[in-house]
């Protein structure tokens, strides 16, 4: 494979990078997708597939005008230009999308072909950069949930806090699994490898669904800590003295059966944190 990786220094774009030493990895700073003009004349020669990890992912800043337009730009237009730069380049097209399509009202894990019905400006954003790039013959929509790699993330911060024995308030509404950015990125190397179908997959970890407040617990324990540590709180509880908030999908659990008949299973969710909290030590 002779990729080219965009979004690069993001949580998932650096752990593509690790996973393919020898693929071109691109900042902003390198490649501004949203640039229409700088997309067409970028030389895509020598390359076969586009793995697409650029995003704008600040889900509360997205409901600000500025954010909005920020958003719309970075998931929404920059996807349909490598989908036009797919098409007319005969390459493959990998782009990373998310739950937030989902309106999390679905009974039980929601599989790919469930309708598009975001909550937020964030959600509509990343729904609009799935449609543009499906538009690309040979495109691979990974949908994925609560990401954690490299960098700031929850994990990280739960594991500051209970260093410094905070006991916090966490939301236990919100149900879904972590999934880490070293095992997304050799899922998405493992779905290319095995030739699947184009079309939208769920990626995650697998394991027992949870809420926030159920990883922050695991965390805690992992550090010596007591779960009750961990104190249970509501979305609306926690939002309540922020009205400007994107509204979130109560369900963020994916169907991971098609991934899991094309060959592509990742590692209980548990395992993995344990994994990445060992190397944080």
């Amino acid at each position: 494979m002779r990729a080219i990786i965009l979004g690069a220094r993001g949580q998932l774009g650096s752990a593509l990078a690790a996973a393919i030493p020898d693929a071109t990895a691109l900042s902003r700073t390198d490649l501004d997708i949203t640039d229409a003009d700088a997309v067409a004349a970028f030389d895509w020669s020598g390359h076969d597939t586009i793995l697409n990890a650029a995003a704008y992912t600040a889900v509360d800043a997205a409901e600000t005008p500025e954010g909005r337009v920020a958003a719309w730009r970075a998931n929404a237009v920059g996807p349909a230009n490598l989908a036009r730069a797919a098409r007319e380049h005969d390459l493959r097209l990998v782009h990373v999308s998310s739950e937030y399509v989902f309106d999390g009202t679905h009974g039980g894990p929601i599989p790919e072909t469930t309708p598009l019905s975001p909550l937020s400006t964030y959600g509509a954003s990343k729904a609009a950069g799935d449609v543009a790039v499906a538009l690309a013959p040979r495109h691979y929509v990974v949908r994925t949930t609560w990401v954690v790699g490299a960098g700031g993330n929850f994990v990280r911060t739960m594991s500051g806090l209970a260093g410094r024995r905070i006991s916090p308030a966490v939301v236990a509404d919100q149900i879904g699994r972590p999934t880490f950015a070293t095992d997304l990125a050799a899922a998405i190397l493992t779905l290319l490898d095995g030739d699947a179908e184009p079309g939208t997959y769920n990626l995650t970890n697998t394991g027992e669904p949870v809420s926030w407040a159920d990883v922050a617990r695991a965390v805690y324990e992992h550090a010596g800590r007591p779960g009750s540590d961990v104190r249970d709180t509501s979305t609306a509880e926690y939002f309540a003295d922020k009205p400007s908030a994107a509204a979130r999908p109560l369900n963020s659990v994916l169907d991971l059966d098609k991934a899991a008949k094309a060959g592509v299973v990742l590692p209980d969710w548990r395992r993995s944190l344990a994994e990445y909290l060992h190397a944080l030590a």
